[in-house]
């Protein structure tokens, strides 16, 4: 995938492995990461994935290179790696349009920036004109303001877990989740906090240790078997994992609930979908032409909030969100934000896994920090600061 155009350069009716592999790697190094070339793309994660799309751009030696949220899976190492890449190829008088609602890495990258609101050009600025607040309403129209969750002060443990460990995956994970509070999971790429939480989901079965819900310890070895306990997962890659694309709204959201729509006949009760669907459609604000519409025509806020809401209806005890707002703009995180805090005070516990400082900081009352599969630290949130956060997850 990365050396693909090189190769078809050449003309050669064979393909030199050796050589490819060596040109890939050797792409892979300039933006500081390694992966092996053997590997199968299908075979990747979805932040795996973007490296090695960034990586073949490149190769290509292109003129102008356009990157559409290149950063979107990315951690902070990476993304300040990503960065060195394109003041390089500024010194190579190649040219790069970043497309991105992330604001620190607009003001880091760009020297102008053409701001769009609803398909209309809003304007085009010096970068050195704006700061971060004005950025973001120019995008929006709105002003965004958090205020830190204080330390959670309940003593209600729903989720506790103890030396739940995996072997290649991560070891000896002890971790306690109250009532209503949000917990945050942060770490570089490759520390094991996917696989950890897809353990607690059934998807993922631990070689060791306990997992308990309520004080009950469970056993989950399937997806079913976590739902029953109260456990409800929202994925990374809400495209491929969480969504039937080509479906409607409606049948997206009560595939987890199917037997409770039944009529007494057991068939799929129609009046019973509808009510179930639009309940969630206006407890979320899920902003849709109608609950026909195939989930892929929404907006990617929107499609979030539709699989937040196929994973409510179960009324889960813990809710597990994997990078919940990746690949939203900056109005959607907000929505997604008040979505979670507004769970949370009703009781219901949330993990949530971020590479974003700022999200875990302003929101969520707990963080643990993972790398090399174990967990390395845990903090108050509202007592740490971006930038204190970032060098503990870098070891710094």
């Amino acid at each position: 995938n990365i050396a693909i155009s090189s190769r078809v350069e050449t003309g050669s009716r064979l393909m030199k492995w050796k050589v490819t592999e060596e040109e890939a790697m050797k792409t892979m190094d300039k933006i500081g990461v390694s992966l092996d070339p053997r590997r199968e793309v299908s075979e990747l994660s979805i932040a795996e994935r973007q490296v090695v799309a960034i990586c073949r751009a490149i190769n290509a030696k292109a003129r102008l290179v356009i990157m559409d949220e290149p950063t979107a899976s990315l951690s902070k190492k990476e993304v300040q790696s990503l960065i060195r890449v394109i003041n390089e190829l500024q010194n190579r008088e190649i040219s790069t349009i970043f497309v991105s609602h992330k604001l620190d890495e607009i003001m880091e990258v760009a020297q102008r920036v053409t701001v769009l609101r609803d398909g209309k050009k809003v304007g085009a600025f010096d970068a050195s004109e704006l700061t971060r607040q004005r950025l973001s309403f120019l995008m929006t129209g709105k002003e965004f303001e958090y205020s830190k969750l204080s330390p959670y002060p309940g003593d209600e443990v729903i989720l506790e877990v103890r030396k739940l460990s995996r072997r290649n995956n991560y070891k000896e994970i002890d971790l306690k989740v109250h009532k209503g509070e949000i917990v945050s999971i942060t770490g570089l790429m490759g520390s094991g906090r996917t696989e950890f939480v897809l353990s607690l989901f059934g998807m993922n079965p631990p070689d060791d240790g306990e997992i308990f819900v309520e004080g009950k310890r469970i056993t989950p070895r399937s997806a079913v078997a976590a739902m029953r306990a109260g456990i409800a997962y929202v994925p990374e890659d809400r495209l491929l994992h969480g969504l039937v694309m080509e479906q409607p709204v409606s049948k997206n959201i009560v595939l987890t609930v199917l037997k409770r729509i039944l009529s007494r006949i057991r068939l799929l009760s129609k009046v019973k979908e509808r009510t179930e669907v639009r309940r969630w459609i206006d407890e979320l604000s899920i902003k849709i032409p109608s609950v026909d519409s195939p989930v892929n025509t929404l907006s990617g806020g929107n499609q979030q909030r539709v699989v937040i809401a196929k994973w409510l209806a179960i009324n889960p005890k813990v809710l597990i969100l994997d990078s919940p707002t990746v690949g939203i703009d900056v109005a959607a995180k907000d929505s997604i934000y008040k979505i979670i805090r507004e769970l949370a005070s009703e009781g219901i516990s949330i993990i949530m896994i971020t590479d974003e400082a700022e999200e875990a900081i302003y929101h969520s009352n707990t963080t643990y920090i993972m790398s090399s599969g174990r967990i390395i630290g845990k903090y108050n949130s509202s007592e740490l600061t971006e930038k204190e956060l970032y060098e503990k997850i870098n070891g710094q």
